[in-house]
């Protein structure tokens, strides 16, 4: 058999032998000790490293560092590293050029200056069967499948391949190669760059850490546009709390924020470009011709994320249907329409091509900040309202129809409305405001992030304000959320002012017969109520009910919830047979108008039995709420918050009958039903608890209802805050259930406490100002002041 020697080489060479250039060490250089790790690793199990991230993330810087490490630390052993070979890889004539280089170095046998390809394969030959030591860096490999026949073989177990590219391929990770991935910094890293990259400049005066992490979040913690905001601040002096002001000025251009005068690290591109560096390959590899505009859309997202089916919605795809560039010229006015698998193709082609990221084929699909920019500051603005719009109806098709179905759906796709009208502002408003902008509004308020729901709506009120005026619907609706937001935040006086005004705001510009006038009137009869102003509530409703019937006619749907209204008005007062009359009558109407089953229907069973229980019909009052919730279970389901508030119902109706172990067995069911489905920290999972506690006193368990009491407290403290009227009620409960335990003091400190709560927050005249104040009469005389007690109990009298 013949074998075929090894190629040699001249004995002249000059060993080491370095080619190409190895960029410089980076300012303030972080080393990513974590990637560097796997980098090694690999390197001793015998695998090539291809180092894989999105641009701007380091992957040169240290490819170069690794590169360094073993050319100058390894030299000083007899074994050390020989050939060392730094090769830009966007084209396979620059890794041509750099083989034939060190071939030539080499003075390997057969070399031709005029052969390079011939050159460059006795190279790869070379290294294929060498006993020296050597390292090939392929910097930024564009096209794996071209780069593949020019990738050496480090099979000897004397070489080590290690390759930079913004790809992910299964190319680039087969053949005994590790694609190892490389991230952004961490908060740490970003920190310790600005800090050591002002501080060796010279300017240690301005850096702040507070802004310095304000800096490194607003920049999504990408190395390359740290590297340009230091530089920035270097050469104009500027402080970081200028820089900030600038980088949140949705008006400022990233090549104001990054110029190439900030360029230290030798990129020799803008940011912006090597942000987008990778698009037009995206394109060219995608047929569907819709990478572009989808990157478009994308970039009005949630950088954190936005649910991939986004962009298989009706809407969207009939958008790329006339958003595509035309394939042929006598195809210019016909679109062909767009199908799934086209919008699939190209979204994976931005993904290999790291423009978007995504962790599987179903989970969000993420854009870096800065990214995401950059493409916005390339969309036409004659296309933004259209791209605002269509996106917006997007995210309202995916909505959940109950949000405690999808409970994180529903935070992403708020999350991507806020941005989305942030962006793109006024785009969502005009002619008039999207529905999807009151959805963050109910979507909020159904989540019990009732702070969060009152933030929202006082924004979206003050920007209808400014784009339409006072007087605008969508203004109108604006503050009439906010005001329910402020009423479930317990915020009783605000609710009230903004409802006086939103109704006289409707009179003027309406009419008083409008009826979304009558639903202000409504409305603020709802906040009377709240605001213990038991007479203005009735009042004011009977007045809605007639004007109802008046105006709708005794049958509409808004007439029947008038008379129901009034029906609680009538039991806030005192009239316990005219609310149960008046509810008897709105269940028949309900069931002959909308049917036996529609949830209205049930609403106002439910309400019956709450009459019938006020009425003292406690068997009347659990038989119709065992017939509510059986009838929920069957038309809404187990799980649906109806569902559970009639199980709650049931267990307060089994309290009253005295079946205390029924109420007590319900109560734990329905809180863990609530904890699960709507999470520890909703207000209603908080009432539940609150309850529980309740009917653990009525078993006799002091203990346990005094530790639930504490905690319920605590929770309340936390998520609706001190004042809110739930955390006032569950301050009184935590007072009688110290009563029960036998600490009197405790209970009549803690009553006091919450009379000068409800004075100060409710007012001197509130119902449950006054049930407080007589609840204290009952501590003093607990603890033995039965002066005290008779004189507070003469006044709550009077």
């Amino acid at each position: 058999m013949h074998v075929n020697p090894a190629p040699t080489q001249g004995p002249s060479v000059e060993w080491p032998v370095w080619v190409g250039d190895v960029p410089r060490p980076a300012a303030a250089f972080q080393p990513r000790t974590q990637v560097r790790k796997k980098a090694r690793a690999a390197r001793t199990g015998g695998s090539d490293v291809v180092l894989s991230g999105a641009g701007g993330v380091g992957k040169s810087q240290l490819a170069a560092s690794l590169a360094r490490e073993l050319r100058d630390q390894e030299r000083t052993d007899e074994t050390g590293l020989d050939v060392l070979v730094w090769a830009r890889a966007t084209s396979t004539d620059q890794i041509i050029t750099a083989y034939a280089e060190a071939a030539g170095r080499l003075q390997l046998p057969g070399v031709s200056p005029d052969d390079e390809d011939g050159a460059a394969q006795l190279f790869l030959r070379w290294l294929a069967a060498t006993g020296r030591r050597w390292l090939v860096v392929l910097d930024d490999v564009t096209d794996p499948a071209a780069v593949q026949e020019w990738w050496p073989d480090s099979g000897a177990g004397r070489g080590w391949v290690l390759a930079t590219s913004r790809r992910e391929d299964a190319l680039l990770s087969g053949q005994g190669r590790n694609l190892v991935r490389l991230g952004l910094y961490t908060d740490a890293e970003s920190r310790a760059y600005l800090q050591r990259r002002l501080t060796d400049a010279g300017h240690a005066h301005l850096h702040d850490a507070t802004q310095a992490g304000e800096i490194a979040a607003e920049l999504g913690h990408l190395p390359l546009a740290l590297g340009h905001a230091a530089a920035y601040l270097i050469n104009k002096r500027r402080t970081m709390g200028d820089y900030l002001n600038l980088l949140r000025d949705t008006s400022s251009r990233l090549g104001d924020l990054f110029p190439l005068s900030g360029d230290t690290e030798g990129y020799g591109r803008p940011v912006t470009a090597s942000l987008l560096l990778s698009l037009d390959a995206a394109q060219e590899s995608d047929t569907s011709g819709l990478a572009r505009p989808l990157l478009h859309l994308a970039s009005l997202m949630d950088p954190l994320g936005h649910p991939a089916t986004t962009w298989t919605t009706p809407a969207v795809l009939s958008f790329l249907r006339t958003a595509r560039p035309p394939q042929r010229r006598w195809l210019r006015r016909h679109h062909p329409a767009v199908r799934q698998t086209e919008v699939h193709s190209a979204l994976e082609a931005l993904r290999t091509y790291s423009m978007l990221t995504q962790d599987t084929t179903t989970a969000p699909i993420r854009m870096h900040a800065l990214t995401a920019r950059a493409v916005r500051e390339s969309i036409p603005s004659s296309m933004l309202p259209a791209m605002a719009r269509t996106s917006a109806d997007a995210i309202l098709s995916l909505w959940p129809r109950h949000d405690h179905e999808e409970r994180e759906l529903a935070a992403v796709l708020r999350a991507n409305v806020v941005q989305l009208d942030e962006l793109t502002r006024p785009a969502l408003w005009q002619p008039e405001a999207h529905p999807c902008i009151y959805r963050v509004s109910s979507s909020l308020t159904d989540a019990g992030l009732y702070q969060q729901a009152i933030e929202y709506d006082e924004r979206t009120a003050r920007h209808s304000n400014d784009i339409h005026g006072p007087d605008h619907p969508d203004t109108l609706i604006a503050r009439h959320n906010l005001a329910v937001s402020y009423s479930d935040a317990g915020r009783v006086q605000d609710a009230l002012n903004l409802c006086e005004r939103v109704l006289a705001d409707r009179e003027r510009t309406l009419g008083e017969d409008h009826p979304d006038t009558l639903d202000a009137r409504n409305n603020l009869a709802g906040s009377y109520s709240d605001a213990g102003r038991v007479q203005d509530a009735l009042n004011l409703r009977e007045r809605v009910l007639a004007d109802y019937e008046r105006i709708l006619g005794e049958d509409h749907p808004d007439t029947l919830d008038a008379r129901n209204n009034l029906a609680g008005s009538y039991s806030a007062a005192g009239r316990v047979q005219d609310a149960l009359n008046l509810r008897e009558r709105v269940l028949a109407d309900y069931e002959r108008i909308l049917g036996d089953d529609h949830p209205d229907t049930l609403r106002a069973r439910n309400n019956l039995a709450v009459s019938y229980s006020a009425a003292g019909r406690v068997q009347d009052a659990l038989n119709l709420c065992e017939r509510v919730l059986a009838d929920r279970e069957r038309i809404l389901g187990e799980d649906h918050p109806d569902t559970l508030t009639a199980r709650h119902n049931l267990a307060v109706s089994y309290s009253a009958a005295g079946r205390v172990q029924d109420a007590l067995n319900l109560g734990e069911r329905v809180l863990a039903d609530r904890e699960r489905i709507l999470g520890e920290d909703h207000p209603a999972t908080l009432t539940t608890r609150n309850n529980l506690a309740s009917s653990y006193s009525d078993a006799g368990r002091v203990q346990d209802a005094l530790n639930l009491c504490e905690r319920v407290l605590a929770d309340r403290e936390r998520i609706l805050g001190e004042d809110h009227p739930a955390t006032l009620t569950t301050r009184h409960n935590l007072a009688v259930s110290y009563s029960a335990a036998g600490r009197v003091q405790d209970a009549l400190n803690l009553c006091e406490r919450v009379l000068a709560d409800y004075e100060r927050i409710l007012g001197e005249d509130h119902p449950d100002t006054l049930t407080a104040r007589h609840n204290l009469a009952s501590s003093y005389s607990d603890a033995g002041r039965v002066q005290d007690a008779l004189n507070l109990r003469e006044r709550v009298l009077a």
